[in-house]
């Protein structure tokens, strides 16, 4: 997928690519920081039908939603072939004991036997996080493990 980048003086920098229906979507991104979704019109891809004013919590959830499952569906679909081995999405939440400590902190491996593949933070995927990375309310943390490794890897995140 090709992404065009824009930079238009004064304003900011627009990020567009163009959908298999041949629809324009997009991001711009003001000199301030602030962003708007763009979506081009059906029947001329350069004119703009609708502009979504975003806050950053709105991306970061929009990010989650479109980036999360991609990455758990690619894990599951490369786990399937191997029994009893599942991958779930855990959500660090404002009440976890872990928001704000590390993945370190968690024993996770140690205490479960699954394993910490990734964090989902704001549209971001880190992969392979160290045991210094830090949590934050609103990671999705993907585990690979056993269904009873995931089942208490969930608890971990949720009661300590």
């Amino acid at each position: 997928m090709d992404v065009e980048v824009t930079r238009l003086p004064g304003v900011g920098i627009k990020q567009e690519f163009t959908t298999a229906t041949g629809r324009r979507l997009g991001v711009l991104t003001y000199r301030d920081g602030h962003r708007e979704l763009l979506v081009s019109d059906v029947h001329d891809p350069d004119a703009c039908s609708a502009t979504v004013p975003m806050t950053e919590p709105e991306c970061v959830a929009l990010g989650t939603l479109l980036g999360a499952p991609n990455l758990v569906a690619q894990l599951r679909a490369e786990h399937a072939e191997v029994p009893g081995v599942g991958t779930t999405q855990l959500p660090i939440t404002a009440d976890s004991p872990y928001a704000g400590r590390t993945l370190g902190d968690t024993a996770m491996r140690t205490r479960t036997g699954a394993s910490v593949v990734a964090v989902v933070r704001g549209g971001s995927v880190h992969a392979s996080p160290r045991p210094d990375f830090r949590f934050e309310p609103g990671d999705l943390v993907v585990v690979v493990g056993t269904p009873d490794g995931l089942r208490h890897g969930a608890e971990i995140l949720e009661q300590g």
